[in-house]
C-alpha cells in the first residue's frame, strides 16, 4: 500500500472524475476508530491517489463528529506524504466572493469539541505549526488551481468555528475585526493531526457565501453552500489532477520530518505504555530505540 502518495479529504464527488482508474475501496481499521468512510483509492495522471469524504459519501457525519484522528491516521497508514484538503467556506472580505478559491496559509482555532492531538498517554510532543499547512505544498495547489482558470486566492486567515450552526453577525463582526478571511468547520484538527502524522497538508477552500456580515447579500444557508460546492466540483477535480502531476517528482517537505525535534519524552520504547505504542507506533516507531 505504500505506492499510495497523494491523499484527498473532501466532498464525494470528487473521485468521480474522467482518467480515474485501477479504482478499489479499502476499508481501514485504525485504533482510533472508524475512519468517515471507505478509502477510494485510484490511479490518476499515473499516480495512486486516495480520495475519503470528510462526512461519509451520504454526508452524515458532523463536523464536531468527524473522526479526524481515524481519517489521519488511515491515510498514513496508506503512506500518503502529501494530503490536500477541500473544503467550504465563508468570505470575511469584499473580495473573496462567492465560487472563488482561496489557498489559506494561517489558521485559527474556535472550535471546542475536539481531539486536537494524537500525543498523550504517555507520549509528548511539542509540535511547531507557525506556519500550519506546507508552504511549498500550498503554492503548488495554487498554481493548480490556476491552471483551470478559475479566480483564485493566495494565502488567507482561516478561521476555524466549532459548527455545525454558522455563525452570527456579531462573531462575523467580530472574526473580521480581528482580520481573519476566511470562515470554516472542518480544518482544524486535520491540519494539526496531518502535522503529527509528518504528512504534507494544504487546503484548497471554495468560497460559498459571505457569511451573515455582508449587509447586501443574503446570510448563508445550506442551500446556498450546496449550490456553489456543484457548481465548482469540476474545478476542483481538474485541480487535483493538475496537482497529482506536480508531485511525480515527491519533493521533500518539513513536514515530513516534523516530529525530529517535537518529542520531548524519552525516546525509549520501554518506557511507552502498550496500548499508547499500538496507536503511535506507525507515527514515531522511527524515532523510538
Amino acid at each position: 500500500m505504500t505506492d499510495i502518495k497523494i491523499g484527498i479529504i473532501g466532498g464525494s464527488g470528487l473521485y468521480k472524475m474522467e482518467g480515474l482508474t485501477e479504482v478499489e475501496e479499502m476499508t481501514l481499521a485504525t485504533p482510533f476508530g472508524h475512519p468517515s468512510d471507505n478509502y477510494i483509492v485510484g490511479t490518476l495522471e499515473g499516480q495512486r491517489v486516495a480520495f475519503l469524504p470528510r462526512h461519509g459519501r451520504h454526508h452524515a457525519i458532523s463536523p464536531t463528529e468527524v473522526n479526524s484522528q481515524a481519517n489521519i491516521w488511515g491515510m498514513k497508514k496508506l503512506g500518503v506524504k502529501y494530503l490536500i484538503g477541500v473544503n467550504a467556506c465563508g468570505s470575511l472580505r469584499e473580495d473573496y466572493a462567492p465560487r472563488h478559491i482561496v489557498i489559506p496559509d494561517q489558521l485559527v482555532d474556535r472550535t471546542r469539541s475536539r481531539e486536537l492531538t494524537y500525543y498523550k498517554g504517555g507520549v509528548v510532543v511539542h509540535l511547531g505549526v507557525a506556519d500550519p499547512f506546507e508552504p511549498d505544498l500550498c503554492r503548488l495547489v495554487y498554481e493548480g488551481v490556476q491552471e483551470t482558470g478559475a479566480t483564485v486566492h493566495f494565502g488567507g486567515d482561516f478561521v476555524i468555528i466549532e459548527g455545525p450552526r454558522f455563525s452570527t453577525k456579531a462573531e462575523s463582526r467580530i472574526f473580521r475585526r480581528w482580520g481573519c478571511d476566511i470562515i470554516g468547520m472542518t480544518s482544524i484538527p486535520e491540519a494539526f493531526l496531518a502535522r503529527e502524522a509528518e504528512i504534507a497538508y494544504a487546503t484548497m477552500a471554495h468560497v460559498t457565501d459571505y457569511d451573515v456580515w455582508h449587509e447586501t447579500e443574503a446570510p448563508v444557508s445550506v442551500e446556498t453552500v450546496i449550490a456553489t460546492l456543484h457548481a465548482n466540483v469540476e474545478v476542483a477535480q481538474q485541480a487535483i489532477r493538475n496537482v497529482v502531476k506536480k508531485l511525480a517528482a515527491e519533493p521533500d517537505y518539513p513536514s515530513h520530518q516534523a516530529l525530529n525535534s517535537a518529542i520531548i519524552s524519552n525516546r525509549q520504547r520501554q518506557n511507552v505504555p502498550p496500548e499508547t505504542w499500538q496507536k503511535l507506533e506507525l507515527f514515531i516507531g522511527r524515532y523510538f530505540n
